[in-house]
């Protein structure tokens, strides 16, 4: 890698996180490029990303951006893994770390603030943001769903009561 190819690698890594809310460091020795591709499709369909770069390389990335404070985590093998919702970067590589022991959590940065191994395996644990949208949507709905049918009820028992009489004027009928 030449030198403009790595000026062009940093000037991208730091656009990509400057739009990004959520940074997760892990160590991923050993990993084999099936598993990191695999990985990397897991972070995509979770609106995330993962990338492995050398550490000096991605240092000098964190420069100007809210993650500046975990440039100390970039030691041995390490990938990053972002996002811009809260939680999606640490969901898949909390989930990944743990079904695969070649890849660690390092630590992390949820905008300025710094993170631990505990931190971001508890982020993890939250709902992410497209899943406390849909359960708002849930409790907005819920009422007039419920009002609907209530409702909707005493014609159905009226229905219910002029069909059994129809029957029953038919049955007799008959």
């Amino acid at each position: 890698m030449d030198r403009s190819q790595k000026a062009e690698l940093i000037t991208t890594l730091n656009t990509t996180l400057k739009s990004a809310e959520l940074v997760v460091v892990t160590q991923q020795a050993g990993l084999t490029v099936a598993e990191i591709t695999d990985l990397r499709r897991q972070m995509r369909a979770a609106g995330a990303g993962f990338k492995v770069a050398k550490n000096r390389l991605t240092r000098r990335a964190l420069e100007g951006t809210r993650f500046q404070g975990i440039s100390d985590l970039f030691k041995g093998p390490t990938a990053l893994a972002y996002s811009k919702d809260p939680v999606a970067a640490a969901k898949v590589a909390v989930g990944y770390a743990n079904k695969n022991e070649k890849l660690k959590i390092v630590g992390g940065s949820l905008g300025e603030r710094k993170l631990d191994v505990a931190a971001v395996k508890a982020l993890a644990t939250l709902p992410s943001l497209d899943e406390i949208r849909a359960r708002f949507l849930g409790l907005l709905t819920t009422p007039a769903t419920r009002l609907a049918t209530v409702i909707r009820a005493p014609a159905a028992q009226i229905a219910r009561v002029v069909g059994a009489h129809a029957r029953k004027q038919e049955g007799s009928a008959a």
